[in-house]
């Protein structure tokens, strides 16, 4: 694997990262919202992050098969309901008094967040780790 092959695979997956961390933190931003464009509260949103296939033809094929870019393929809506509070005097209650809540559990949002800033520092350290070594490379030609 050349230098650029491993630079555009980390490239891909923190433009991935990025991706997943802003759709959480969308999903954070609209934790209370219970009205939207399209009617009902907020649903949240989660990205889909495209698998690599690994196939049977032994491990270096499997290696091989695994050092892809990593694609976000869709931002998907979970459709998933959310939970009803009473809230009697909230403008979006119902006759008898409940509010639909948008379907984000904001413990599992900061998880996504933790998750997807870690994967994101591994993938800089690993991306100056590569670079060290291209450096170390021209330095042996010297």
């Amino acid at each position: 694997m050349s230098f650029f092959e491993s630079m555009n695979i980390l490239s891909s997956g923190m433009s991935a990262e990025r991706i997943r961390i802003n759709t959480t933190t969308s999903n954070m931003a609209n934790a209370q919202t219970t009205r939207t464009d399209a009617g009902g509260p907020y649903k949240r949103r989660d990205p889909v992050f495209l698998a690599a296939a690994l196939d049977s033809g032994g491990f270096g094929s499997q290696i091989d098969e695994a050092m892809q870019t990593v694609n976000v393929t869709n931002v998907e809506v979970d459709q998933g309901e959310g939970r009803r509070v009473f809230n009697p005097k909230h403008p979006d209650a119902d006759p008898e008094g409940y509010v639909m809540m948008p379907n984000v559990v904001m413990i599992e949002e900061m998880v996504n967040m933790m998750t997807a800033q870690k994967n994101y520092e591994a993938q800089i350290t690993a991306m100056h780790h590569v670079v060290g070594m291209a450096e170390k490379a021209l330095g042996i030609g010297r």
